[in-house]
């Protein structure tokens, strides 16, 4: 397998409606081997797709920036994995999510439901009050299941681990990350654009070429710049499970340096290696790292080459990132495959076969990328 031939399965993907743009990047031993940009930002009008074009992450958002910020916590000792819910917000308490630990929340075991379209009530909610109803209806929601008897993918533990992070950080999730995380590290390509309160992005954010997501159907708009997830949307775009945009040399910056310190090869003074490894190793019975995903036993997203050390995540916008860390290989795909609807699914018979065809490549030894 080639550099042609990965443009060219890239490309027949364009053709066959997998996504109308896209951003493929590799990395083997801390060099960049592969980063091309195909198609468009939107169909039709859409500008040509550039490495300098934001993606909306959706739930890259979880481990790029909810899960580093909680491990900054942990690193400045003002948290622990087995801190209790009730414990750390006072108002879980008196009920049935008092004793849910740190650790549930980010392995996806703490026993709540997967999603709530919570937005239907928000939307009818005066902006400046919907973080406030926001959190009565996290209070208010019933546990499907006791703490760590069954793995449950959930936007709302994460809504809530956002919570804790505002909490003892007196800080936004995004201006905490923005700050202590991605700022030092000078990464400018990984941000939360938000959403004013007439639903449009941010003025400071409006004038990047972003790719376009779906033409919401309760919206009623193509969504451009603005975050597609209906919850996060509704926060004002600033959530625990979604909102972050970047570029796939922001994504690049930000795991390069998680891998050089997991490998003891880079030192950072913002993320201490102890950490790294802790929360970037499978945590038992679970399936799952801390905060992030591991490759499924079989038919993973990753395809068949990545090794059982291996971590990443997926986005439900069609983006992603796995990193072999035995080999010290980064692969991340950005695409726009909701656009212009959610119903397009191409993207899950595709990523398995092109993370295939590039694991290949590198595997082989071949530096013709």
């Amino acid at each position: 397998m080639t550099a042609a031939l990965i443009e060219n399965m890239m490309n027949e993907a364009l053709l066959e409606g997998v996504f109308p743009g896209a951003v493929l990047l590799s990395a083997s031993g801390g060099s960049i081997q592969f980063h091309q940009a195909f198609g468009r930002t939107k169909n039709h009008s859409g500008q040509v797709v550039t490495d300098q074009v934001f993606f909306d992450l959706a739930s890259l958002t979880k481990p790029l920036a909810t899960t580093l910020a909680i491990m900054k916590l942990i690193q400045w000792r003002r948290l622990q994995l087995s801190d209790r819910l009730g414990h750390l917000l006072p108002v879980f308490e008196k009920t049935d999510k008092a004793g849910i630990e740190v650790r549930h929340l980010l392995t996806h075991t703490s026993g709540l439901p997967a999603y709530r379209p919570y937005y239907e009530i928000l939307a009818g909610v005066p902006f400046t009050e919907r973080g406030k109803h926001l959190r009565q209806l996290l209070v208010q929601e019933p546990l499907t299941a006791s703490p760590m008897v069954q793995t449950c993918y959930s936007d709302i533990g994460f809504m809530i681990l956002a919570w804790i992070i505002e909490h003892l950080s007196g800080k936004r999730l995004d201006a905490f990350v923005t700050e202590e995380i991605y700022g030092p590290l000078g990464i400018g390509q990984l941000f939360f654009p938000g959403v004013s309160e007439a639903g449009e992005p941010r003025a400071e954010a409006a004038h990047f070429t972003y790719a376009a997501t779906e033409v919401c159907p309760w919206r009623m708009r193509l969504i451009e710049g603005v975050v597609h997830d209906d919850n996060a949307y509704v926060m004002g775009g600033v959530a625990g499970h979604a909102g972050l945009f970047g570029t796939s040399a922001g994504v690049y910056q930000l795991l390069k340096v998680l891998l050089s310190v997991y490998t003891g090869k880079g030192e950072s003074a913002i993320f201490d290696r102890r950490l790294i490894r802790l929360f970037l190793t499978p945590q038992g019975g679970t399936g799952r790292a801390l905060g992030f995903d591991l490759p499924s036993k079989s038919h993973s997203s990753s395809g068949t080459y990545f090794s059982e050390s291996s971590v990443g995540h997926l986005g439900f916008t069609g983006t992603s990132f796995w990193i072999d860390l035995e080999r010290e290989t980064i692969v991340i795909l950005l695409t726009n495959r909701v656009h212009p609807t959610r119903k397009n699914e191409k993207i899950k018979a595709f990523r398995p076969k092109i993370h295939d065809a590039v694991m290949e490549t590198i595997l082989s030894g071949k530096k013709n990328f």
